[in-house]
């Protein structure tokens, strides 16, 4: 039977992973689906439309906003994604929202009963962008701007652009990036690349979708990243091929979810140097820790017993862990080509504050999705971005 947890991962998008983990999510599947997806991504980049897949731009938006028309009740509802909890929190009315939620993500989510105004027949989700007295005036590189920090990226806009005059307007601002089908809330299937065509424009909501529409400011592939590019898939195929049995076993393993522990902790450190025996002390040194926090002496002696048993079987897997690494490193390295070709898209601008004011930055990030299987990897700068939001406290969090 599944488990909800996992239910709510694969029907819903409450979380994307990173398209070098499928490595470790899907095992030798999982590299094959991801070569496919970096063929697709190279082919739009060349100027070639696709029917079945598409790019979206990832906003730094927070937090995701639930909203719609419930199928059950036909009425309109605002949430988090514990809209989709066991016991889920549907909030009708400003009074549910405080009934339901604490913390700054209550102001968040009363705004967001504005987008009742827009349209929305079905249920779409979204990245909150701004509510009212997000927005700030800010001179940058001595032009004036319309800024606002929803989470780790802080969005300009040049007061005197058209797009400055609308969200100057506006009370809130979101970008839609999923819709949901369903008879039911808790049945939906998440359907990625939401589009927002057909809903209302008003001045006092600032939307849009997250798709990427036009290539042209991304520039061609060059003969050389072309060829780097299939360079790089041959070696990620011949090494996957090599590595089968291994990786069609680790992925299964309970000790996988250890290894995207240790791969986020060398991001946050700015490492990303992954090997078998690095994991393994890493392995070790969290599960004595873990082992120290026991109460009784009897308990500790069984566990420590244990982890000796759980050594011995992660240390014989030493080569297939290593070469492992290697493939989502050779998958990230491609992945990094892409973004920052996809970075140079016309997009609003970006910015990281600093001590010393502000500092250009590309976007969060890009999605690729896949309209046949609606399946979809994200593509990040994991050592940038990533290890930025790791790091950077957000404001409107305290609260679910």
């Amino acid at each position: 039977m599944i488990r909800f947890d996992q239910y709510l991962a694969e029907s819903k998008n409450l979380h994307l992973e990173h398209l070098e983990d499928a490595v470790f999510n899907e095992g030798s599947a999982g590299v094959e689906e991801a070569v496919r997806f970096i063929n697709a991504v190279a082919d739009m980049i060349r100027g070639n439309t696709s029917k079945k897949y598409s790019v979206t731009t990832k906003w730094d938006g927070a937090p995701s906003v639930f909203c719609g028309i419930n199928p059950e009740n036909g009425k309109f509802f605002v949430g988090s994604k514990s809209v989709f909890n066991k016991t889920p929190k549907i909030n009708y009315t400003p009074a549910d929202v405080k009934r339901n939620h604490v913390g700054g993500v209550v102001d968040k989510l009363i705004a967001c009963f504005a987008l009742k105004n827009i349209g929305i027949r079905g249920v779409l989700q979204g990245d909150l962008l701004f509510t009212p007295g997000d927005k700030t005036n800010k001179k940058i590189n001595g032009v004036q701007h319309i800024t606002f920090k929803p989470n780790t990226i802080t969005y300009a806009v040049p007061t005197d652009s058209e797009l400055g005059s609308r969200i100057a307007k506006a009370n809130i601002g979101i970008v839609f990036h999923t819709s949901y089908e369903g008879k039911t809330l808790p049945s939906m299937r998440a359907k990625f690349g939401a589009s927002v065509k057909g809903l209302r424009r008003t001045n006092k909501v600032w939307f849009d979708d997250a798709t990427v529409k036009d290539f042209s400011g991304t520039g061609t592939l060059t003969t050389r990243e072309a060829s780097v590019i299939d360079k790089q898939i041959k070696k990620i195929e011949s090494l996957s091929d090599s590595s089968k049995d291994f990786l069609d076993m680790i992925y299964k393993h309970k000790i996988v979810d250890d290894i995207k522990i240790y791969v986020n902790s060398l991001v946050r450190t700015g490492n990303f140097k992954p090997t078998a025996a690095d994991f393994i002390n890493f392995f070790k040194e969290r599960e004595e820790a873990n082992i120290d926090k026991l109460k009784t002496e009897k308990a500790q002696n069984r566990k420590r017993a244990e982890l000796k048993d759980k050594l011995r079987e992660v240390m014989s897997m030493r080569a297939g862990l290593n070469n492992a690494f290697r493939l989502q490193k050779l998958l990230s390295q491609v992945k990094t080509l892409f973004t920052r070709k996809l970075s140079r898209i016309d997009n609003m601008p970006s910015f990281i504050q600093t001590d010393n004011g502000f500092e250009a930055t590309s976007p969060e990030g890009f999605v690729v999705i896949d309209h046949i299987t609606d399946k979809a990897y994200k593509l990040v700068d994991r050592m940038e971005f990533s290890r930025l939001n790791f790091t950077t406290a957000k404001d409107w969090i305290r609260g679910n």
